[in-house]
C-alpha cells in the first residue's frame, strides 16, 4: 500500500511577505520555521467581536392602579428602588415565602445598602440580622421542602405600600423619582402588616418616620390606612 507523503518546501521571503495582510504597529512578529520570513499576526483584542452594550432600563413596580401607568406624568421608581424591589424578591425565596411581603420589601432596602432608607435604618439600629431574625419569630420558617416562586408575587399589603408611595409622590407635586425612603414610608403606612410590625418592634415610629419623609420628599406626609 502506497503511503502519501506531504511535503512542506520553504517558501522565498518576498512571496511569504507578498502573501501577509499589511503590517500593523501593533502586530506581534513571530518566527515560522516553514517559511523563509517571518509572520505578522495580530493581537486577539484585533479579532474579538465588538462588545455591546445592553441598557436595561426599568422603571415602573407591579401597581394595583395600572390605568395610572399610562399617565404622561406618572413619576417613575429610582434605580435604588428597583434594585430593591428585586433584591425583596430574592429575600423571599430565600425564605421559601409564597409571597413577597412587606418584610421583604424591608429587607430589599436593606440588602440594596446604597440608597438612602437603608443609611438611615442603620444609623438607628435597624440592620438586615435584625429585620431577618424578627421576620422568622413573627411568620416562622417554611417547610424544608418547600418552594418560592422565581417571582413571589406581592401580598395585599406590599402592593398597597408600593401604592402608597406613587400616590404621595403624585401628592407632592415635585419632579423626581419614587425612592427607597417612599417605599420604607409606604411600609410604614401599613400598620397591620409584617414590615411595620418588624419595624416597630425594632424602634422605628411616627417620629422616625417623619424625619425620613423630609429627606425624602419636604411634602411627603404620613396618612396611616
Amino acid at each position: 500500500m502506497a503511503a502519501s507523503t506531504l511535503s512542506l518546501l520553504p517558501i522565498p521571503t518576498k512571496i511569504a511577505s507578498s502573501l501577509l495582510p499589511p503590517s500593523n504597529p501593533r502586530a506581534v512578529r513571530l518566527s515560522s520555521s516553514l517559511l523563509a520570513g517571518s509572520i505578522s499576526l495580530a493581537p486577539p483584542s484585533l479579532f474579538r467581536r465588538p462588545s455591546l452594550r445592553f441598557a436595561a432600563v426599568v422603571s415602573l413596580l407591579p401597581t394595583a392602579k395600572p390605568e395610572r401607568a399610562s399617565a404622561e406624568k406618572m413619576p417613575k421608581w429610582s434605580s435604588m428602588a428597583v434594585r430593591a424591589f428585586g433584591m425583596a424578591e430574592l429575600e423571599a425565596r430565600k425564605l421559601k415565602y409564597p409571597k413577597t411581603g412587606t418584610e421583604a420589601l424591608l429587607m430589599g432596602i436593606l440588602v440594596e445598602g446604597t440608597n438612602e432608607a437603608s443609611k438611615f435604618l442603620r444609623a438607628i439600629g435597624i440592620t438586615l440580622f435584625k429585620v431577618r431574625e424578627e421576620a422568622v419569630k413573627l411568620l416562622g420558617k417554611s417547610d424544608l421542602f418547600s418552594f418560592s416562586p422565581e417571582h413571589p408575587p406581592l401580598t395585599e399589603s406590599a402592593q398597597s405600600a408600593l401604592d402608597w408611595a406613587v400616590d404621595e409622590k403624585l401628592k407632592s407635586g415635585e419632579d423626581g423619582e419614587i425612592t427607597t425612603a417612599h417605599m420604607l414610608l409606604g411600609i410604614w403606612s401599613e400598620k397591620e402588616s409584617a414590615g411595620f410590625k418588624i419595624l416597630a418592634s425594632l424602634g422605628f415610629d411616627d417620629q422616625k418616620a417623619s424625619e425620613l419623609a423630609k429627606s425624602a420628599n419636604k411634602d411627603v406626609v404620613m396618612n396611616s390606612r
